[in-house]
C-alpha cells in the first residue's frame, strides 16, 4: 500500500518519448519545477520524505518512477532488448519530455540519486536551458568519457586471480541470472531486500568508505563485497551474509516494514531486469562511445554534490570525486558529506538533505 506524507499525490502522464510515466508530485502546478530523480533499487517512492518539504518551499516537486521501473510503462521488457533505449541519451530524453508535458519549459533544479545522479548530470549537460541546478548525490560525475576506448577486461581478469577471486557488482548486474538470484532469494525476496537497503547504509557497521588510488584489482577490492563481489557468489548471498537480525530491522527507524514492503511488492510485481538493463548499456562499448561524443564538455550550471559519510558508493571509481569537484562544471558549489548516512542518504537523513536542498534553491 502507497503510504504519502498529507499533500502529495501520484499521476501519470505521457513523455513524448514512449513512456506512460507515473509520478508523485506536490506543490502548486506553475510554480518553479523541482525533479527528483532516483536511483537502483528504488522508485520515486524513494523521495517520499523530501517531496512535500521541498513544495513547502514555493515549488512543484515532481519525482518519477523512472524508465524500467514501477508503474511507468512503455519500456521493452525483459532480457532480450535493444539496451540503447536504457543509455543515458534517451534517459535524459525521457526527463526532458516529462518537463514539457508538464508544461514547463525550465527546471529550478533536478535532483538525482544513485544511478539517477549521471541521469541528472547528462540530462543538464545535454539541455543546459532546461535546468538551472544540479545537485547529484551519492554517485559523483566525472564529466564525459575522453575517448571511444573498448572495454578494459583486464580488471575482470585481475579480479578473478586475487584471493579470494572477485568480480565487480555492475558487470554481474548484467548477467542473465542476476534478477532470478535476487528474486528468488533464500528466505524470500523481501529478506534480500531488506539486507541489501542495511547493509550499504550507516546502519552496517562495516561501511568506512576512503579514497582508493587507482583503478586497479587490489585497490577496488578492499572495497565491501555488496560492491566487489565474491567470484562465485550472486548477489543475493552476498547481501543476506550482512543482513540485520530481527530486533535491528524492526527498529530501523528510515524505513519501516511497511516501506519496506512497498518497494518489495512493486519490484515483485515488475522484476528488476528494467533497472538491471541499465547497467548492461552503462558498461557497454556502445554506449561509452555515444557518449564520448561530448568529450570536453562542462555542466553550464551551478553543480552540488551530496553523500552519505559511511557511503561506499561516493568512492567506489576513484578519482572521480576530485575530478567532478575540479572540471565537471563551471560553477560547482561544494561537496556535502552527511553523518550518520550511508548510500540512501536521502532515506536515512531526509531533513540534512532538505537542508542542503533549501540552500542550493535558495542561492
Amino acid at each position: 500500500m502507497l503510504v504519502l506524507l498529507d499533500g502529495v499525490k501520484s499521476r501519470v502522464l505521457e513523455n513524448g518519448n514512449g513512456l506512460a510515466v507515473q509520478f508523485l508530485e506536490a506543490g502548486q502546478h506553475g510554480a518553479p519545477l523541482v525533479l527528483l530523480l532516483h536511483g537502483f533499487p528504488e522508485l520515486a517512492y524513494s523521495w517520499r520524505q523530501l517531496i512535500a518539504p521541498i513544495a513547502n518551499l514555493g515549488y512543484h516537486v515532481v519525482a518519477p518512477d523512472q524508465r524500467g521501473y514501477g508503474k511507468t510503462s512503455g519500456h521493452s521488457a525483459g532480457y532480450d532488448v535493444d539496451l540503447a533505449e536504457f543509455g543515458m541519451v534517451n534517459l535524459a530524453s525521457d526527463v526532458v519530455g516529462l518537463v514539457r508535458a508538464l508544461g514547463q519549459s525550465d527546471v529550478a533544479l533536478v535532483v538525482g540519486h544513485d544511478f539517477g545522479s549521471p541521469v541528472a548530470a547528462w540530462s543538464a549537460l545535454m539541455y543546459p536551458k532546461v535546468f538551472h541546478n544540479v545537485i547529484l548525490m551519492s554517485a559523483p560525475f566525472a564529466g564525459p568519457p575522453e575517448a571511444q576506448d573498448a572495454e578494459d577486461a583486464s580488471i575482470h581478469r585481475d579480479l578473478a586471480r586475487l584471493s579470494p577471486p572477485r568480480k565487480h557488482y555492475q558487470w554481474y548486474f548484467g548477467e542473465r541470472e542476476a534478477e532470478a538470484n535476487m528474486l528468488d532469494a533464500p528466505g524470500g525476496f523481501s529478506e534480500f531486500l531488506r539486507a541489501y537497503f542495511h547493509c550499504k547504509s550507516a546502519d552496517w557497521s562495516g561501511n568506512r568508505p576512503h579514497p582508493l588510488a587507482r583503478w586497479s584489482a587490489s585497490e577496488i577490492a578492499q572495497m565491501p563485497h555488496y560492491y566487489v563481489m565474491e567470484l562465485d557468489a550472486g548477489m543475493a548471498e552476498t547481501a543476506l551474509s550482512m543482513a540485520p537480525g530481527k530486533e535491528e530491522a524492526d527498529a530501523c527507524r528510515w524505513l519501516d516494514r511497511a516501506e519496506l514492503e512497498y518497494y518489495a511488492t512493486e519490484f515483485q510485481r515488475t522484476g528488476l531486469q528494467g533497472g538491471l538493463n541499465w547497467y548492461r548499456r552503462s558498461t557497454s562499448t556502445k554506449e561509452q562511445s555515444a557518449l564520448a561524443a561530448f568529450a570536453g564538455q562542462k555542466i553550464q550550471v551551478p553543480l552540488a554534490f551530496v553523500g552519505g559519510a559511511q557511503d561506499w558508493g561516493v568512492r567506489q571509481v576513484p578519482g572521480a570525486l576530485e575530478a567532478m569537484e575540479k572540471r565537471a562544471s563551471v560553477d560547482f558549489r561544494g561537496t556535502n558529506l552527511i553523518e550518520n548516512a550511508g548510500h540512501w542518504v536521502q532515506q536515512e537523513q531526509p531533513e540534512a538533505v532538505l537542508e542542503v536542498i533549501g540552500g542550493i534553491l535558495k542561492s
